[in-house]
């Protein structure tokens, strides 16, 4: 029924629903090739024309598609989403993304085609085009992907947050795209951090030296935050150079790098300091400690990470003492008051330190007490006082664990309560502490999640019981006794997927309630309920 006619015109006879469609006509020579396309149709249903292959732009730039495949373009670009549709009557066009009509959102042409301008994450999703008659309707689609090539961002949050809380000992260094030195000491543990980012989120790989360095390190090292950080433990002068970071999406790649360098302090010992006494048998020498950076003296601070040396003192001076006097005072503290006795006396220390027979001795009596010791003795006649801790029935605070109190007050020795205020000089008792009790042996027993109120949509959920148990019992108790450790959720969303409008069907067990109350108008509860709501 198919001819090819002399002119070059192709004639159909006797056409059927079959030979519905686009025909395309290619003229080609040694110069190049033309081709056009002119539908054929019959009066009824609208017919789509669908791109055939999917497409990848890698540009940022005007961009135009036929609706009906797969396209994958650079954020900022400029998209044309041509929807050619032929039909007699003509047909209406009308846009949806993610099944729901576009109204205002984006920029629709004369001719039916869907223009995105500066498109940007919120952009990606399912767009479809239907064109509708008298006779039916016809629905093609495309698939938007926002593609963003790998781009460095030194201040992502989660990277920061995670560098910032590393311990002491601990140094955080960042990749660049022109690259960094940074000075480390030996023995320090580094994270080496490469802030990228990018959609979809690039996969990241790392080189020691152009090395691979899960060839070079081995087992020397360990990834964190999905390969975005590498933990290096006791680095050394072996581990002295270049480290990088290749980034790669669909987008692009993105090279990151480093160079460490190994500063090795080290403790020296040099010469000896000088005695700490002159004479007796009390006389030690040290040896002098110094810190050094490949052999040249540098602060001792540089070296507070390094394990010292053992330190082995030698005696000195241990001769005998001249002859001197010595003064000594003893203070007589009581309640009302301090009485001080000077002693004075004179003879010589012998090398062990030992004082030899007394050549001169004596005793002065009622020395004036000093104003600024007055008030401590009146402190003496007063204090702190705690009763006995109460039961262990507070508030749990861990397995087995809670508290109990007891009263804390001032008191004169002649137990009379005085402000505590007059106690305040004084270390003040603790008034709680920790104590075990079976009470506080406790967990959150979880039940089983209900089923989900919808297979897909935005609008299913689903609960479970969560109540607080004994661990031995298994009785039920208030929640209060479980709150040393977070309570977990007893309700989720769930089935948070589109639905897919090709198969008309009911995607909850409400549906029945909703042809009842009259909801079917409204598109949320039309299109979860599409079976229901077919005939209303």
């Amino acid at each position: 029924r198919t001819t090819l006619l002399p002119d070059r015109s192709l004639q159909i006879l006797m056409p059927s629903e079959s030979d519905l469609g686009f025909y395309s006509c290619v003229a080609t020579n040694a110069f190049g090739s033309d081709s056009l396309s002119s539908p054929i149709t019959l009066a009824g249903k609208p017919v789509i024309k669908a791109a055939g292959t999917d497409l990848i732009s890698l540009t940022s730039g005007s961009l135009t598609v036929d609706v009906g495949s797969t396209l994958k373009a650079i954020l900022g670009s400029s998209i044309t989403i041509r929807c050619q549709a032929a039909g007699v009557p003509k047909a209406e066009i009308s846009w949806f993304k993610d099944h729901v009509m576009l109204l205002g959102v984006h920029s629709a042409l004369q001719d039916g085609s869907l223009l995105i301008s500066n498109a940007s994450l919120s952009d990606q999703g399912l767009y479809s085009c239907q064109a509708a008659n008298l006779h039916g309707r016809a629905t093609e689609s495309t698939q938007l992907l926002m593609l963003d090539p790998p781009q460095a961002d030194p201040e992502l949050v989660d990277l920061t947050n995670i560098l910032s809380a590393a311990g002491a000992g601990i140094h955080s260094v960042l990749t660049s795209v022109v690259g960094n030195t940074v000075l480390l000491n030996s023995g320090n543990t580094v994270l080496i951090a490469c802030p990228v980012k990018g959609h979809p989120l690039p996969n990241i790989t790392w080189f020691y030296n152009e090395q691979l360095i899960s060839r070079v390190l081995e087992f020397k090292y360990r990834t964190l935050v999905g390969n975005q950080i590498i933990q290096i433990p006791n680095i050394g002068k072996d581990l002295q150079g270049e480290f990088s970071c290749l980034s790669q999406n669909e987008a692009g790649s993105l090279k990151q790098k480093t160079t460490l360098v190994i500063l090795d302090y080290q403790w020296s010992m040099d010469g000896m300091l000088p005695c700490s006494v002159s004479c007796g048998n009390k006389g030690l020498q040290y040896p002098r400690l110094r810190c050094l950076l490949d052999n040249m003296e540098v602060d001792v601070a540089q070296c507070k990470e390094r394990p010292k040396p053992t330190i082995q003192p030698a005696p000195c001076n241990r001769k005998d003492c001249p002859a001197r006097f010595k003064f000594t005072l003893r203070q007589l503290i009581s309640c009302t008051g301090m009485s001080n006795i000077l002693e004075v006396f004179c003879s010589p220390v012998d090398k062990r330190g030992n004082s030899l027979p007394l050549s001169l001795y004596f005793t002065m009596d009622s020395v004036p007490e000093p104003v600024s010791t007055q008030h401590k003795n009146r402190a003496l006649c007063i204090g702190w006082k705690a009763s006995n801790y109460a039961m262990c029935n507070g508030q749990c605070i861990g397995p087995r664990m809670a508290t109990q109190h007891r009263e804390v007050f001032c008191q004169a020795r002649n137990g009379t309560m005085v402000p505590s205020a007059q106690c305040s000089s004084l270390a003040r008792p603790a008034s709680a502490q920790n104590c075990s009790t079976d009470s506080c042996h406790t967990h959150w027993r979880i039940g089983y999640w209900t089923q989900c109120t919808a297979t897909c949509g935005n609008y299913g959920f689903q609960s479970r019981r969560v109540e607080c148990v004994h661990s031995h019992s298994r009785k039920a108790l208030r929640e209060q006794f479980c709150s040393w450790r977070p309570r977990p959720a007893n309700w989720q969303r769930c089935n948070i997927v589109p639905c897919e409008n090709k198969e008309c069907r009911d995607t909850t067990r409400y549906c029945e309630k909703v042809k009842q109350l009259k909801l079917c108008q409204l598109s949320q509860f039309k299109v979860r309920c599409c079976e229901s709501c077919r005939d209303v």
